[in-house]
């Protein structure tokens, strides 16, 4: 499949090495993405976390809270306009204190928090770092949703909760710095998971 018939094409150039289990499952999220856009990460995340604890869905979750961190670091570095770069900034201390927090629940579940995978992302200008924004925090709106059915623990739920709520608030400021409509749509769209599965394959880099 070429890049020309993606529907997310810049999430195919946002490279994520570790060997997590966390930093696997978050590829995988990415090519769902990119193959199908981020209404494919709900249902994806939603039958990937199934098997899994509540230790398990929230290192997943703090590896994308990682991401996102470390994206916004990044686009301070890019020569951002002034009202971009204190998004970036803005957004980027509060990505940091949810893995802090994330981290802190992992410990109190008894888990052990993953090693921090390295990224590489492909924004270069602010244009590119805007787009990028606006589909890095719509899949992880999507991935919060999708996992949210899974957690069995109330504090774990409400905690993903509170998250989220941020998450789609960040969603919608890029968007408007962006010059989209902070809200496109009335509903995120689904997709069958076997479609998605079998999409995501090829795109899964170790």
């Amino acid at each position: 499949m070429t890049k020309e018939t993606l529907a997310i094409p810049e999430l195919e150039g946002v490279e994520i090495h570790g060997t997590t289990r966390g930093a696997f499952l978050l590829r995988a999220t990415l090519a769902a993405g990119a193959v199908y856009g981020a209404g494919a990460v709900a249902p994806f995340v939603n039958q990937a976390m199934a098997q899994g604890g509540d230790v398990d869905i929230v290192n997943y979750a703090l590896t994308l809270e990682l991401l996102e961190t470390a994206f916004y670091k990044k686009g301070e570095s890019l020569g951002l306009s002034s009202e971009v770069k204190k998004l970036a900034s803005e957004f980027g201390k509060q990505e940091s204190e949810h893995v802090d927090a994330l981290t802190a629940t992992v410990k109190k579940l008894g888990g052990k928090p993953p090693k921090k995978p390295t990224f590489t992302f492909p924004a270069k200008d602010e244009k590119s770092f805007l787009k990028l924004a606006v589909t890095l925090e719509d899949t992880g709106v999507s991935a919060y949703n999708g996992a949210a059915p899974m957690i069995k623990s109330k504090d774990v739920l409400e905690a993903a909760g509170t998250i989220v709520q941020i998450e789609a608030r960040h969603a919608a400021a890029i968007r408007l710095a962006a010059g989209e409509d902070p809200a496109p749509d009335a509903f995120d769209k689904t997709l069958e998971m076997q479609a998605v599965l079998d999409a995501v394959k090829p795109f899964i880099k170790a």
